[in-house]
């Protein structure tokens, strides 16, 4: 029996592939609108546009479900539309508690952003940008990443618990925003000149970075998930 160095057997790699191709294709398809405006998803014609089994798509499908992109009503699944209006809203708390994770600190000499934290996620983004990502919606994992440390590390834990909630709302919108190298290149590029405004304490360029950087970031947001959303009409019917 062929093996991996883990021991994992060959069919069970195959399993496992087909599943991550399967799930990566189809949320591919729907972040490209590929699909009709609340579109029922049917395991069946699914499979058979895909070349795999119904357990895959299945399984994918429950898995896009928790990403957003996937809505599970009583008699199947069905494309969730993007709701840019409150994207916007959501948005504008997201930058303003972000923000504020450095306004504190230059309001206050008592509020000094945690070395032991940044210094690792420095060099976490530094090795990224030796090694640049490929585009990739699940990129908006290690993006929430950054964030959510860069703002634990100014201290305040109900701050940090409030953006947990924000990032996990608009997750699946942002995801729009790595579906190009040019976003992905951007992101690693911005991400780091922040963190290291921060730890050189040079608050005030930070703190414009930052502003730019999120808002930059609602802009290709909304207007990918527009043209998606345009797409989802064409495939109306």
């Amino acid at each position: 029996m062929s093996t991996q160095p883990t021991g994992e057997p060959a069919p069970n790699r195959a399993v496992r592939n087909r599943r991550e191709e399967t799930y990566t294709e189809l949320r591919g398809m729907l972040l490209r609108g590929e699909f009709g405006m609340r579109g029922r998803l049917v395991e069946l014609h699914l499979a058979q546009r895909l070349g795999v089994s119904r357990t895959p798509v299945r399984e994918a499908l429950v898995r896009l479900v928790a990403d957003g992109l996937v809505q599970r009503l009583p008699d199947g699944f069905y494309t969730a539309r993007p709701n840019l209006p409150e994207l916007r809203d959501l948005y504008e708390l997201r930058i303003t508690v972000e923000l504020r994770g450095i306004t504190r600190a230059l309001e206050s000499d008592a509020v000094v952003h945690d070395a032991a934290l940044l210094e690792p996620l420095r060099d976490r983004w530094r090795a990224l940008r030796s090694d640049m990502p490929a585009p990739d919606p699940g990129f908006v994992l290690e993006d929430e990443d950054f964030h959510r440390t860069l703002l634990r590390s100014s201290g305040n834990r109900q701050l940090t618990e409030t953006l947990e909630s924000v990032t996990t709302r608009i997750r699946p919108v942002r995801m729009y925003d790595y579906l190009t190298e040019d976003r992905i290149e951007r992101t690693v590029t911005e991400h780091l000149d922040i963190v290291e405004h921060v730890l050189a304490h040079r608050l005030p360029e930070a703190l414009t970075a930052l502003r730019r950087h999120v808002g930059e970031s609602l802009d290709v947001v909304e207007k990918r998930a527009a043209h998606a959303i345009a797409q989802m009409a064409l495939h109306q019917g």
